[in-house]
């Protein structure tokens, strides 16, 4: 489950035979791409402000260097066999787990093959119209990486699905013959696309990545009505080249950046000699360590398996019983999610085309009202310390965790600086930040190694990010399949014939995301919801950022949903805890996270105070 996923951050296995070469360059262009993506945007701030130049198509090398790191993260994400899926049902069955493997490879395979295809012929199309990115560099070129891309994800999905060949072979086999299931049966094209839509969802509950229903359900779409299926890596070009997406691989590499030097220790000591030595500051330490870093990693995972090991000795010595302690650490690495500048925050502000400083500044109250609540929930629970656990409050303690951890505490005001002081773009600030993570854990603390660690590091990073723009590239293809099928339009003609006031909706919004929480992961519920719920919102009078921080809200308790929560899989395998027992622990943190929902929900000062005060 969590090497599908993506996002333990556990070291590349190294490449060997005769593979090993490939694989080096692999990682070398997504690691030059993504260090590009930092510089590119840095010397244009730093140009703009002391010569007033720019850099000729700065934007658009950075734009492009997003697609690079997209297409070359998806391919060692499959390399690696972490692509980031929902279900591990598949490490359950135990013999029948080979056969499930299988079946989930062979329809990830299928999609993946398609999507190759559909790729190839919105390259060459590309290639006939002649467009240029710089000088002599032509557009297509880059675009090329999108077929192959997807090609290196089919082939490789098929070696993981089996430990020997014939049972790779199998794979391949069985995704030939599904696609020729649907395109040349002798049934009706409804049919076909109702049985292919059932495979699909077959293969997420066997373990398939997310990307493959997505992307599956949109080319099935597209055929079932006569549509190109070239469209859908149309809109996942588009999609990647926004201008402001950049800004998510760059924040993800200041996040990894930290996660894998000793800031988790360094900022844990923080909390811990300023809030430790009070009722309920084990609980605070643990609150505010979690979310820092989910805000800035993008991935509340990390948070787990990063911090779990500092944190849950913490509260057991201050009197949290196991169950207590299990659920505060699973339920505080969601936390970050309305955090600036969290990774889904990015992403909202883009799909729902709202100013993301606004977006920002929206959401710290929020924010911050959950984390406070979790934090009164954790000081609840907790029991009586162990003699001697408790030393008195000590001033020189403080001081000497707040000198060792300095540069980490500026790390806020050095994204939010640049950000809301003027001189920089969202992407510059994110390269500003990423600049000063490294600066931080390579120089001022010589934690990573600038030849030995950074690289792995920034590979990791791009793995992860790989992954994510997968499955928002398809995601949107889908997004534009329901735009097209009028879905938004009946949704505001049913939600205005059904209900009467803007009390009613907001009830039955909450219904319809906690249920979209469960069964999607948030980037994909981001793209493909989003859209068809903002102009029911604008119907009813709901803010876009209002109905921002509300959306968000109700994803982060999707984190922590009984068997399907990512968290919870996550807590299981970093403390070694069957996931039901990890369920009852996270249940009364859920209960109470959902009163900071409805909070948020039904107190829309929440989240315009920030905004008004700052405007």
């Amino acid at each position: 489950m969590l090497r599908d996923a993506g996002l333990a951050p556990a070291p590349l296995r190294a490449a060997g035979g005769r593979l090993a070469p490939l694989h080096r360059c692999e990682d070398a262009l997504l690691a030059t791409a993504l260090a590009a993506m930092a510089l590119i945007p840095l010397a244009e701030m730093c140009l703009r402000s002391t010569l007033q130049i720019g850099i000729p198509a700065s934007t658009a090398l950075t734009q492009h260097l997003t697609l690079v790191v997209g297409m070359a993260g998806a391919a060692v994400a499959a390399r690696e066999n972490r692509l980031l899926a929902i279900s591990g049902l598949h490490a359950l069955l135990g013999e029948l787990g080979g056969i499930a493997r299988v079946v989930s490879g062979a329809v990830t395979v299928a999609v993946a093959g398609a999507l190759c295809v559909a790729a190839w012929q919105f390259v060459a199309s590309e290639r006939e119209v002649g467009r240029h990115l710089v000088a002599h560099l032509p557009v297509w070129v880059v675009q090329s990486l999108m077929p192959l891309g997807f090609g290196l994800v089919a082939l490789r999905v098929a070696w993981h699905a089996a430990p020997r060949w014939p049972g790779r072979l199998s794979t391949l086999a069985l995704a030939a013959l599904l696609v020729a299931a649907v395109l040349v049966a002798p049934v009706p094209r409804d049919a076909a696309v109702t049985t292919g839509l059932i495979a699909l969802a077959v293969a997420i509950v066997l373990g398939a990545p997310v990307f493959v229903a997505l992307g599956g359900a949109a080319l099935l779409l597209f055929w079932g009505a006569e549509l190109p299926t070239v469209s859908l890596p149309l809109d996942h070009y588009r999609l990647v080249v926004n201008p402001s997406l950049p800004a998510i691989p760059l924040f993800t590499l200041a996040g990894y950046l930290l996660a894998e030097s000793r800031a988790p220790q360094r900022l844990v000591r923080v909390f811990d000699a300023l809030f430790g030595r009070f009722r309920g500051g084990a609980a605070a330490v643990t609150v505010l360590a979690g979310a820092f870093f989910t805000a800035f990693t993008g991935a509340s995972g990390i948070t787990i398996l990063a911090l779990g090991g500092l944190l849950m000795p913490l509260l057991r010595g201050v009197g949290h019983s196991e169950r207590s302690a299990l659920g505060l650490v699973t339920s505080s690495g969601s936390l970050g999610v309305l955090l600036p500048p969290s990774l889904p925050l990015i992403l909202y502000a883009i799909v729902a085309k709202v100013p993301m400083k606004d977006l920002f500044l929206a959401a710290v109250l929020p924010g911050m009202t959950m984390a406070l609540l979790l934090l009164l929930w954790g000081r609840h629970t907790a029991g009586p310390a162990r003699p001697g656990s408790k030393a008195a409050f000590d001033p020189g303690e403080v001081r000497r965790a707040l000198a060792a951890a300095k540069w980490e505490l500026l790390l806020p005001v050095v994204a939010f600086g640049a950000l809301f002081g003027g001189f920089a773009t969202p992407v510059e600030a994110a390269a500003l930040t990423a600049l000063y993570a490294l600066f931080v854990v390579t120089v001022a603390h010589r934690d990573l190694g600038p030849i030995r660690d950074v690289p792995r590091v920034v590979v990791e990073c791009g793995l992860l990010v790989g992954g994510v723009l997968l499955i928002l590239g398809v995601a949107l293809g889908f997004t534009n399949y329901l735009v097209d099928a009028q879905i938004p339009d009946r949704a505001i003609e049913w939600a205005t014939a059904t209900l009467q006031s803007r009390l009613a909706f907001l009830i039955a919004l909450n219904v319809l995301l906690l249920a979209v929480g469960c069964v999607m992961d948030i980037f994909s519920a981001i793209v493909v919801v989003v859209p068809i719920i903002v102009p029911v919102a604008a119907a009813f009078g709901v803010e876009p950022v209002h109905l921002g921080i509300i959306f968000l809200a109700n994803m982060e308790l999707g984190y922590l949903t009984p068997l399907v929560g990512m968290n919870v899989f996550f807590a299981s395998y970093r403390f070694g805890k069957p996931v039901l027992e990890i369920c009852r622990a996270v249940l009364p943190f859920l209960a109470v996270l959902l009163g900071g929902v409805l909070l948020v929900t039904y107190v829309p000062w929440l989240s315009t105070v920030a905004r008004s005060a700052v405007g």
